[in-house]
Order: C-alpha cells, then sequence, then structure tokens
C-alpha cells in the first residue's frame, strides 16, 4: 500500500472513509469521574459510558459497522435452522479463511469452551506463543495447562523487532519432548498477541512451527480474532509478502491451522463468532456441542441480522483500506507518545497502545497493581477508559498466590473507524500531562475478587488519597477545564 504524504511534511494517518451517522459523547467534570470510580470499585470495566469520554477499553464489539453492513441486516433470513443467512456466512469463512465447516457460536470465548470441552483433558499442555484471559480460563477450566513460549525479545519493551509474536521454535520443540505429543491436544498460535501488546507473528514462524507439528502429530488451533491486522503487518514488515494481497496471505496462514477459530466481534466488526477447519472428522467431534450450549448448527446463538453483517465484514477484512485503517491510527499514538517521553510497546502492534506501567508507575509495587491503577488515574484526568493489562488480569495460583504479570501494561484500545484523530490527539496530550505528573498516582488493593476472571468484576481501592492530589495538581494547571 502506497503511503498518502502531506506537502507540510507532517506524517499523520489519513482516514480512507467518512462518517455519516454519529454518537453524541459525554465529558464530565473531574469530580465526577472520582465519583464514578469509586463506584465502580477503580475497575474500569465497570464503569458507566455515561461517565466515559473516550472508550479505548477494548476494540471487542466496539468496531465502526460499515453501510454495507448495516444494509444486509435488512435482509437477513430469521429461519431458527437452514437460514440462508448462514449460508451466507459460511460461503464468506470459505471465501476468507480457506475453510468449509462453519461451527457458529455467539462470541470467541464461547468457541474456547467448545475447543476446550473437546480436547482438553485433565493434565494436558498447551503450548502457545500466549496466553489471552479467556482461554486460559478455559483451558484451566478442564484441567490443562500453558506453556508460553515467546522469544526472549517478545518481553522487551521499547525494540525494532517486527514479530514479537513468534513463538519459540526451540522451546516449542523442548516441551513437545519433555511432554510427549500425545499429552498436547494442540498448539495455539494467536494473531496477534493481546497481552504483550497486540504483537503479531510471522508467516515463517508459522511454517516452522506447522513442520514441527507435523512431525509429532499435533494439531495447530489459530484464534484468528485480529487476524486481518496481523496479515496487514506481515505485508508491512516480512519482505517475502511484500507484495502479495491481504486476502493471499489470509490463506496462507489459515491453511497451516487445522482449526480455526474467531471473534466477529473483531475480525468482522460485528457480533459473534465461529469454529471452522477443512477436517469433517474434527467438524463432528464439536458438532453436538453446538445446540448444546450455543443453539442451532445454522446459528449458533447469533442473530441473523449479525450473521449477515459478519458475512459482509469477513469480506471486508480482505481490503487494505479497511483492515489498515487501525494500525495506521495505532502507529501513530504510539510513536507520538513516544516522542513525549512516555515508555509504550515498540514496534506498535495492533488492538491498541500500550503504555509500560511498570516504567511509569515504577513507584508503585506490583502487589499494588500499577497498570490498574495507571487506567484509573488517567480516566480521572481525562475521561479516557483504557485496560489494565497487567497483573490484575492474572489469576492466583491453586494456592491462592499472587501471580505478577510479566508485563504491566495500560491498554489504549483503537477499534476501527471509530475514533478522530483530534481525539486521539486529546489522548496524547492528556497521557503526556499525567506522565509529567506520574509521582502522585498510588496504588491499589483489592476489596472485592472473584476466583475468576477477577479484572472483570473485582473492585479496588486506592491504598491512600492519592487521587486527592492528583486531582489538585489537575485543577491547578487545567483550572475549570473538563
Amino acid at each position: 500500500m502506497q503511503k498518502i504524504k502531506f506537502y507540510n511534511g507532517e506524517d499523520i494517518p489519513l482516514e480512507l472513509h467518512k462518517v455519516r451517522v454519529v454518537q453524541k459523547l459525554h465529558l464530565v467534570p473531574i469530580e465526577r469521574r472520582l465519583e464514578a470510580l469509586h463506584e465502580g470499585g477503580f475497575n474500569t470495566f465497570r464503569l458507566s459510558t455515561k461517565d466515559v469520554f473516550l472508550d479505548m477499553l477494548t476494540d471487542s464489539g466496539t468496531n465502526a459497522m460499515s453501510d454495507n453492513q448495516l444494509s444486509s441486516m435488512m435482509h437477513a433470513d430469521d429461519a431458527y435452522a437452514g437460514s440462508q443467512s448462514f449460508m451466507r456466512l459460511r460461503n464468506a469463512v470459505e471465501k476468507v479463511l480457506g475453510k468449509k465447516y462453519l461451527l457458529p457460536v455467539h462470541q470467541g470465548r464461547a468457541a474456547e469452551n467448545i475447543l476446550a470441552k473437546t480436547y482438553v483433558r485433565k493434565g494436558n499442555l498447551i503450548p502457545m506463543n500466549y496466553h489471552f484471559t479467556t482461554t486460559l480460563a478455559h483451558i484451566s477450566e478442564n484441567g490443562g495447562r500453558i506453556a508460553e513460549l515467546l522469544y526472549d525479545e517478545s518481553y522487551v519493551i521499547n525494540s525494532d523487532y517486527p514479530f514479537k509474536g513468534n513463538i519459540n521454535i526451540e522451546k516449542l520443540a523442548e516441551v513437545i519432548e519433555k511432554e510427549g505429543a500425545k499429552n498436547i491436544p494442540f498448539i495455539r498460535m494467536e494473531a496477534s498477541t493481546n497481552l504483550i501488546g497486540g504483537q503479531p507473528f510471522s508467516v515463517q514462524n508459522l511454517r516452522d512451527v506447522r513442520s514441527l507439528a507435523d512431525k509429532h502429530g499435533i494439531r495447530i488451533l489459530l484464534d484468528a480474532s485480529l487476524l486481518g491486522e496481523n496479515a496487514y503487518l506481515i505485508k508491512m514488515r516480512e519482505e517475502e509478502f511484500k507484495n502479495n494481497s491481504l486476502g493471499d496471505i489470509l490463506q496462507i496462514i489459515t491453511e497451516m491451522a487445522d482449526i480455526v477459530y474467531f471473534s466477529a466481534r473483531k475480525i468482522s466488526s460485528s457480533r459473534g463468532g465461529g469454529i471452522c477447519t477443512n477436517d469433517e472428522n474434527i467438524y463432528k467431534e464439536m458438532e453436538t456441542l453446538i445446540p448444546m450450549y450455543e443453539g442451532f448448527l445454522t446459528y449458533g446463538g447469533i442473530s441473523m441480522r449479525e450473521i449477515e453483517s459478519m458475512a459482509v465484514g469477513l469480506y471486508e477484512t480482505l481490503d487494505e483500506t479497511v483492515i489498515c485503517q487501525s494500525p495506521n491510527f495505532i502507529k501513530y499514538l504510539v510513536d507520538e507518545l513516544d516522542k513525549n517521553g512516555i515508555p509504550v510497546v515498540k514496534p506498535a502492534g495492533v488492538l491498541g497502545a500500550h503504555v509500560n506501567a511498570m516504567d511509569v508507575c515504577s513507584h508503585i509495587p506490583q502487589s499494588q497493581y500499577p497498570a490498574g491503577a495507571l487506567a484509573a488515574a488517567l480516566f480521572l484526568i481525562s475521561g479516557v477508559r483504557g485496560m489494565e493489562r497487567g497483573s490484575i488480569s492474572n489469576q492466583r495460583d491453586e494456592n491462592g498466590n499472587e501471580t505478577y504479570a510479566d508485563m504491566e501494561l495500560l491498554r489504549l484500545a483503537v477499534p476501527r473507524r471509530v475514533f478522530t484523530l483530534s481525539q486521539v490527539k486529546y489522548v496524547i496530550d492528556r497521557m503526556t500531562w499525567l506522565y509529567h505528573n506520574r509521582a502522585l498516582i498510588g496504588g491499589l488493593k483489592f476489596v472485592y475478587e472473584p476466583a475468576v476472571l477477577r479484572f472483570f468484576m473485582g473492585g479496588l481501592e486506592p491504598v491512600n488519597d492519592w487521587t486527592h492530589k492528583l486531582i489538585a495538581k489537575f485543577k491547578a494547571d487545567f483550572g475549570e477545564s473538563l
């Protein structure tokens, strides 16, 4: 894709779409934002959108849908069984992802539930490039374990290493040798690795994984939720594929996976999800679980309107102008934060910009959750809702001991085609001010902690009165500004 240059020399992303429908936002006073934090237990998941200005919590289900997706909903076939809408979705999956057997599910974690119930047994080990929170929960729930096998470079925050999502082939070989292939139901590859900064893997790395898997008779499972963006970064960074279309790269990747599953909330900017394969036996192994947990085989708990929009959204994944928008905005956000001295995960990945809370809040011990504290502090001084991706997103071990994350990150998600450049600049401005006043941020402690997926529902509170000190400094610098 050719880069669009500006005569004045500015290096800014240009939106290749126009806005025709808008939704009103609210920027409430800082005093109300503090009240909202207390009401939500200093957990950004528990904030109400009436108090949120820019919602950068996630890109899951928050991407802007296209006019073609919205119009497709009007000719949905609402039949319980045998719907033509499902046939259109199945055709889209075969065309875009290269898989002819499709099991629809209501979202990505529903696919993980089906997959874990089908394949994971007590004591099994699942090698992967990195875990995702719900993936780990489903594997653990069924008695399995995981092995995260990244290269050391993947944990370096400020780096030019282009494919931090690559699985470590040497470590993978060692794990297979130690565990035995029979105790490994599948190798999981995530495109792109969510919890280490939305980092992609390369085609060559997947080829190496495929070769090793074939040698030992192990299946490869691909989480394709952010596959479009992973493919875009392959085109940008892997020399062999610079002249390939996104469609070519997608097919090259999916052909190497025995099973592909996805969250449509990400890959197609709609709702729902799916599991697909070219192996009829694999399909039949999971087939009966869909009516049991999701819905009939031709709707899987998804409304037919969403199925229609999902099909269109999958085709739009082949459009470079659609897929490049979010990575280009993320790169701009990352580059500008970096210019201002703010430590961020580099190179820029997909999903969002990731601020290194371990560095920004180096005065806060991990036991007081620096990434969660930074997320709360940013919301307090800006109304911007980010997501903690650190130790709060982990879960305790079987003995109740805290398991600290490899990284403490504040994720600022950039959904497709949602934010304007002025809004992104506002985020940069407020994050820069917060970084200059980072010594005022204090830690958090749990006051309510569910045993599983605590980052969704858990409640916390500040360890001292640091929020009031931060507000006082904000008032001194910004006066009555929101």
